[in-house]
């Protein structure tokens, strides 16, 4: 199921209001701003983030695949703005990844997303995930809180605002991750059982993969599956495919040159 924050349009209504509602109410996409008023990339900012960041994040997307879900009904960003706030609705945060379960992947099945805005898509994401920095740490864990009049931490949005259910914070350096599950109505950090955890809702688990991707050899975030094992990425399932038909045709060809043994072993001499 997704986590739905506003189940219907009208349970909006007290907001429309503030953007010049009628009666009946009409729907949020045709009065409040969309993401084509708010998008992710802004001519001060150019969003980009490190090689790192980005090959982590394309490595967090290309292995996500809950099996209860069509893959058309997943979203999956990183580096993409969140507008959560309505009363604010320039306020955003940008998690280094996240996913949204029971959506379209794309915006109204036709096109790419330009940002996430909650209140005209309804559902929260189900988990999110930051890849610390020195310069981000402490909002990304809570350790600070915002000046009167400043936009809330990300701690506080993903906590008390999109009550996300799970936030997963790693710290590249020193490879060190940590888990936090909201219960009731705050985050709890999950002891964890070594470098990994389930996901039962999603029948998914997130861990630390030593491996290389892109030619960089490293401890990585990775999803594997109800069986411990690594989810492969389409260029491994590829790879997978090929050896796979190799070791069916070493297979055949040693078949055949054991029959032909056979055959000559009793003085007939094989076809080609």
């Amino acid at each position: 199921m997704p986590y739905s924050l506003f189940p219907t349009p009208y349970s909006l209504l007290p907001l429309l209001y503030m953007y010049q509602q009628t009666d009946p109410p009409r729907p949020p996409k045709e009065i409040l701003p969309t993401m084509y008023d708010l998008p992710s990339e802004e001519t001060e900012d150019s969003g980009l983030p490190d090689q790192y960041h980005i090959w982590q994040a394309d490595l967090l997307e290309k292995t996500f695949f809950p099996p209860k879900y069509p893959r058309n009904q997943i979203l999956v960003a990183s580096d993409l703005n969140i507008y959560y706030n309505l009363k604010h609705p320039t306020w955003y945060k940008r998690p280094d990844w996240f996913a949204v379960l029971g959506v379209d992947r794309l915006y109204e099945q036709r096109e790419s997303r330009l940002s996430y805005v909650i209140w005209q898509e309804g559902v929260a994401p189900f988990i999110t995930i930051e890849l610390l920095s020195p310069s981000t740490q402490k909002e990304d864990l809570g350790e600070v809180r915002p000046q009167a009049n400043q936009p809330p931490t990300k701690w506080e949005v993903y906590e008390r605002m999109l009550r996300i259910p799970y936030y997963v914070v790693f710290n590249g350096n020193s490879n060190k991750l940590r888990l936090f599950e909201l219960v009731r109505s705050s985050y709890r950090e999950v002891i964890l059982n070594g470098d990994k955890f389930w996901l039962p809702e999603i029948e998914l688990g997130l861990g630390l993969w030593s491996g290389n991707y892109q030619e960089l050899n490293r401890l990585w975030l990775r999803w594997y599956d109800a069986a411990e094992n690594w989810i492969p990425t389409p260029v491994e399932k590829e790879r997978q495919l090929v050896e796979q038909e190799r070791q069916r045709a070493e297979r055949e060809r040693q078949r055949a040159e054991r029959l032909a043994a056979q055959l000559r072993a009793m003085g007939v001499e094989p076809e080609d």
